[in-house]
């Protein structure tokens, strides 16, 4: 891989790192390789580098499921990297519902509905990303907020005429849908617009320059990135991620039993345990890439295993994604009823480190690269940045020192929800 230029904000160039070598970048709209102008953007905006990008999920149901979590691990990652992530709950663009590759017309639901599905979504991001305040610090907002107030006239004039019906006509999404004579209500036809819409919203609003999704929104991520250049005169992107199946063909997330629920009380965490416990062979490598955070290196090391061996991997792949799920405590508590062996007595995972034996007694692995080994951070530029801001903590002290050393077998912590055991060995 060729070396990232310097003129990207380190933040960004984190995440955009750990993208590529994850598996998570399918498309995206910066023409230039390096990804200098989404480094542009983020130099341009207030919060000083640091790259602002968002998802848009619609309240349909009461919980998320496995096949949107390519989307929640690329802004959990946007986070660990620095930056900041916008969860956009489509409370407005709900109540139209997204025809992307639908055949049929979704349910129309009523407002007390949406609502109660959007309280189950937020259950979801809690697990995920850190809401707290700070430049990182996750918002969640709800497109309800500008798109009831919108007086239609209005909005036709200033927004519509920016959209021409001959290029609607053209997305993959509509054209299959009328090919197959099935209807697409004017209703549904005006989604892309109001998605396109959220975008430039989110831009004026908080300096959102990035827009992820799924590779089915490529189109209507364009749409925004046209009408925000239309309109504002500005420059904004958009990446997706590959839609999943396994190595089988078999849609990622769906299952026998249905779809693999990411709340607790759609799906208990032993049942998300077991789906991640029986991954097929040949998705497991994959897999531990894109929905664990373990270093790579460990990754191979565990995709190398072989033969019956490779249920270790498969368990830790289990253990690794029900803990970001659901917690590590019920990770272990799943693992142990699956017949795996825990952790450790207290259930954290364990992370070994080698001291350096040249540098002396006393001496051990620094807390920003033992942050980095745990797969607590994505680069040592982000562990250092994690340590100034007071998110590093060792047995539950708060590490100041960028230089600070790991000595002897101790808790290491990255923020309120991410803890290892640190094993030191000579």
């Amino acid at each position: 891989m060729a070396t990232r230029p310097t003129t990207i904000p380190s933040s960004a160039a984190d995440f955009l790192h750990v993208l590529r070598e994850r598996g998570f970048l399918h498309q995206c709209s910066d023409p230039a390789d390096d990804l200098s102008g989404i480094a542009a953007a983020c130099r341009n905006t207030a919060a000083g580098g640091a790259l602002t990008a968002y998802v848009g999920f619609d309240a349909t149901a009461g919980s998320l499921h496995v096949g949107h979590l390519l989307s929640i691990m690329a802004l959990r990652w946007l986070q660990r990297t620095g930056n900041r992530p916008i969860v956009l709950i489509g409370g407005g663009t709900t109540r139209i519902g997204d025809p992307s590759f639908r055949d049929t017309s979704r349910p129309m639901l009523d407002d007390d509905r949406i609502a109660a599905n959007a309280a189950g979504l937020r259950g979801v991001f809690a697990q995920y990303l850190d809401f707290g305040s700070g430049p990182a610090g996750a918002l969640m907002v709800d497109n309800a907020d500008w798109l009831d107030g919108l007086a239609y006239v209005p909005f036709l004039r200033d927004i519509g005429r920016h959209f021409t019906v001959n290029r609607m006509l053209g997305f993959d999404s509509v054209r299959q849908r009328m090919e197959r004579e099935q209807p697409l209500t004017f209703l549904e036809f005006n989604y892309m617009i109001l998605q396109a819409y959220d975008f430039l919203e989110l831009s004026r609003r908080h300096g959102c320059v990035l827009q992820m999704g799924g590779s089915d929104q490529w189109g209507n991520i364009v749409n925004g990135i046209e009408l925000a250049r239309r309109v504002d005169g500005t420059a904004l992107f958009g990446l997706t991620t590959p839609l999943l199946a396994t190595a089988s063909g078999t849609k990622m997330g769906k299952t026998a039993g249905g779809a693999v629920w990411l709340n607790a009380d759609a799906r208990s965490p032993f049942d998300f345990w077991q789906f991640w416990r029986n991954t097929e062979d040949a998705d497991v490598g994959r897999f531990l890439r894109l929905f664990t955070e373990l270093p790579l290196g460990e990754i191979a090391r565990l995709e190398r295993l072989g033969g019956a061996e490779i249920n270790e991997a498969k368990i830790v792949l289990a253990t690794e994604a029900t803990r970001l799920c659901h917690g590590a405590a019920e990770a272990e508590r799943a693992a142990a009823a699956g017949g795996a062996p825990l952790a450790g007595g207290d259930g954290l995972p364990r992370v070994v480190l080698a001291r350096d034996g040249a540098a002396g007694p006393g001496s051990g692995v620094t807390v920003a690269e033992a942050l980095v080994a745990a797969g607590l951070s994505a680069s040592k530029g982000a562990a250092r940045r994690l340590i100034r801001e007071g998110g590093a903590r060792l047995d539950g002290v708060p590490v100041t020192d960028e230089a600070a050393v790991v000595t002897a077998d101790a808790v290491l912590s990255a923020g309120r929800k991410r803890h290892v055991r640190l094993v030191v060995t000579a």
